[in-house]
């Protein structure tokens, strides 16, 4: 028989949750006070027939109180508690978290998975298992779980939501949402649950693992220094993919709570201001049993839930391990209908993009479950890599159900079939079966590239240089994606950097490339521990590139960001030598062709005296996947023994006004030319030159695509 809580913390609560004194308890049994008192002290139990009495005055069964695994159903049911308006009137019309981020179910599969990832369970060695389920509800099985959700309390709420809905965007979205499903008669549930992962543990309110998630806003709180999150965003990724709004939960706790481990419920909902029969409510509601230590018994708290509740609320887990599930309720994925395409006159700052607007159902099942395998590969191909003595990190799967029976069967997501080449460099490396040159095909190049560390605190100085592993190998034809590509990686091997290898030859095979850094490179690597927070301050909420931060300049300093320029610009020499075919000797060739020919060489024009000035005739730009501009910039260059240094200059063209200018995240010379510091310095004697560039996305001040470019070239030091 299973075994939950201790007796007298569990009949404390009890009592609690009834609205009984230990007093009125004994009264009810005929016992003194004191009996009471010493079963909820732990100095005694009941005798078996008291246990009887005990039930009857609980309004519980026996069983329930033998095994104590869940809370009565006495006295404070569990609803929704929705938090007051603001004393001050003031109004939230919709989580600012959210928007950090876009209702995409790739972005939601990066931060989600990343998040498991660092909350794995290092102890035992075995992965984090992670399993994605779409479920689309309709019918008597959408009925059912729009009861066991309690809707028609919900649904004032979002009928006052609705009414708003032309005043701003949340709003919209959640109008959209409940349109759909009543609409259509459908509804999508997109649950993520992860194995051998912490759970959410702690208390309700106070600091902790679930009071992070459930209760508080920009708070991060991880297992470990190599973790990916860092901002505490990503959790309102879960809230910004449901277009109702709403995310419940079900955690087996890896530490118990209350003397619990299984079936800790709660659900959030997150909602902009409204006004319901004339009382407003500031935003957010909670789905739990009533906490009887809140005033009136009003704030809603977790619940251990039986298991007939979480098949209800469609979160039952498959077995014991403690981890987290999460079911975000009216799942949308509108960066589907971007990519199908969408009319002119769609606003993409909606939010939502439905038929009427996109070319593609939003809330399609199988497009949004080939998405996720799409994004979980391409991201998460490391961490789900192994060989030698290291073990994978991850399993990740993808299930599409409708109404509880399967329409794409459950596939799991495999590396080697997603990210062949690289898959194979990094296994190749952790079997040390790497080379110092490519010579036969198949084969894996590893080189040491240096990363120096600043000191903290604007001095200067190197604190110490932390050795990257950079890996390369032959391109597959099938798989991979984009060739000539380099993966950098750090601590929880998720892809965190990906960009092209600029100024390769065109005579070279193609190739992909793996830059490990900070633990990926080895736990044991000098400097690995002082590179991942280094690294891991240079990265934005999104944590999908290394760059100047204001973490990192408040903590380093405002250059800091020029040591992981610095580390890729090394890198990218070290891919070019690495992938570079060997020259042909001098004396190779026919001799007697070469004496054959006659070469009639003109005679040199005079050389004009003094600096001359190269001239940008050529520009090509691309936005790129982040939202960077991408530039090729063609230069000719005046006959002249002295070519002037330029910096090249990105600003954004606008009505009136002084141009706003944008920071370059690459800067690299291709062809007679190089890059220093962000100028052009020219080879000596070139005519024509090339350069590539990509603009920091960080300093843009409003969305790429509805913007045009300016690039300049100007002397000196651009000022």
């Amino acid at each position: 028989m299973e075994t939950g809580e201790e007796f007298g913390p569990w009949l404390a609560r009890q009592l609690k949750l009834a609205g009984k004194t230990q007093a009125e308890l004994a009264d009810e049994l005929n016992l003194t006070r004191a009996a009471v008192s010493a079963w909820i002290t732990g100095r005694s139990t009941p005798r078996p027939t008291v246990m009887t009495d005990i039930a009857r005055a609980l309004g519980t069964d026996v069983g329930t109180v033998h095994t104590r695994t869940t809370d009565t159903q006495a006295g404070l049911p569990v609803t929704w508690y929705h938090r007051p308006g603001y004393p001050d009137r003031g109004r939230d019309l919709g989580n600012a978290a959210a928007f950090a981020f876009d209702a995409d179910v790739q972005v939601l599969a990066r931060e989600t998975c990343q998040n498991s990832l660092d909350e794995r369970l290092t102890e035992n060695g075995r992965p984090v298992k992670v399993r994605y389920t779409l479920h689309e509800l309709t019918g008597e099985a959408l009925d059912a779980f729009r009861e066991a959700i309690l809707w028609n309390d919900l649904f004032p709420h979002y009928a006052a939501v609705s009414e708003t809905a032309g005043n701003q965007k949340v709003g919209r979205v959640v109008d959209a949402g409940v349109r759909d499903m009543y609409e259509k008669g459908r509804l999508v549930l997109l649950r993520v649950d992860d194995y051998n992962a912490s759970g959410l543990i702690g208390d309700d309110y106070a600091d902790g693992k679930f009071a992070a998630v459930v209760r508080r806003q920009l708070e991060s709180i991880k297992s470990g220094p190599g973790a990916g999150g860092s901002y505490g965003l990503g959790k309102a990724t879960l809230w910004a993919t449901s277009s109702l709004g709403l995310v419940l939960i079900n955690s087996t706790l890896s530490v118990p709570h209350e003397g619990r481990t299984e079936r800790r419920v709660i659900g959030r909902l997150e909602l902009p201001w409204r006004e319901v029969d004339g009382q407003s409510y500031a935003g957010p509601a909670w789905f739990g049993r009533p906490d009887p230590d809140t005033p009136g018994a009003m704030v809603a708290r977790s619940w251990w839930a039986d298991e007939e509740a979480v098949e209800n609320l469609h979160l039952t887990r498959e077995n014991d391990e403690p981890g987290t599930s999460f079911l975000i309720v009216g799942a949308h994925d509108v960066a589907a209908g971007l990519v199908a395409g969408t009319s002119d006159s769609a606003d993409p700052d909606d939010g939502f993009i439905g038929e009427e607007e996109g070319d593609e159902d939003t809330r399609d099942i199988t497009a949004m479950h080939a998405r996720l395998v799409e994004a979980l590969g391409r991201d998460f191909w490391a961490a789900m890599t192994g060989g030698g003595s290291r073990l994978p990190h991850l399993e990740v799967s993808v299930r599409a159900l409708r109404n509880g029976k399967e329409v794409v069967a459950e596939q799991q997501v495999d590396p080697s079939v997603e990210q062949p080449s690289r898959t194979r460099a990094l296994r190749a490396h952790y079997e040390g079966a790497t080379v110092d040159r490519l010579t036969e095909s198949g084969q894996v190049a590893a080189r040491s590239v240096p990363l120096k560390l600043p000191l903290s605190g604007g001095a200067r100085g190197t604190f110490g240089t932390h050795q990257a592993v950079l890996l390369v190998t032959e391109a597959q034809r099938d798989g991979d994606g984009d060739k000539n590509w380099m993966h950098a990686l750090r601590g929880n091997r998720m892809t965190v950097r990906k960009a092209q290898v600029s100024r390769v030859p065109n005579s070279i095979n193609p190739f992909q490339a793996v830059l490990l850094v900070g633990e990926a490179a080895g736990e044991a690597s000098p400097f690995a521990k002082e590179a991942e927070e280094f690294l891991r301050a240079a990265e934005p909420p999104e944590h999908d590139r290394w760059g100047q931060t204001e973490e990192l300049t408040l903590r380093w300093s405002p250059s800091a960001y020029r040591r992981i320029n610095a580390l890729i610009a090394e890198a990218n020499n070290a891919v070019r030598e690495l992938v570079a075919r060997p020259k042909r000797g001098s004396g190779e060739g026919s001799e007697a062709l070469r004496k054959a020919l006659t070469v009639r060489s003109r005679p040199k024009a005079k050389t004009p005296a003094g600096p001359v000035v190269p001239v940008l005739d050529g520009l090509d730009a691309t936005v790129g996947p982040l939202g960077e501009w991408q530039i090729t910039g063609e230069v000719s260059i005046p006959r002249g023994e002295e070519i002037t240094p330029m910096v090249p200059v990105a600003q954004l063209d606008v009505r009136s006004g002084g141009r706003p200018r944008l920071d370059w995240a690459e800067l690299v010379g291709v062809e007679g030319c190089e890059a220093v510091d962000g100028t052009l310095r020219f080879t000596p004697g070139a005519r024509r030159a090339k350069f590539r560039g990509a603009t920091d996305v960080t300093s843009h001040p409003v969305r790429t695509t509805l913007t045009r470019l300016v690039v300049e070239l100007r002397a000196g030091k651009g000022e």
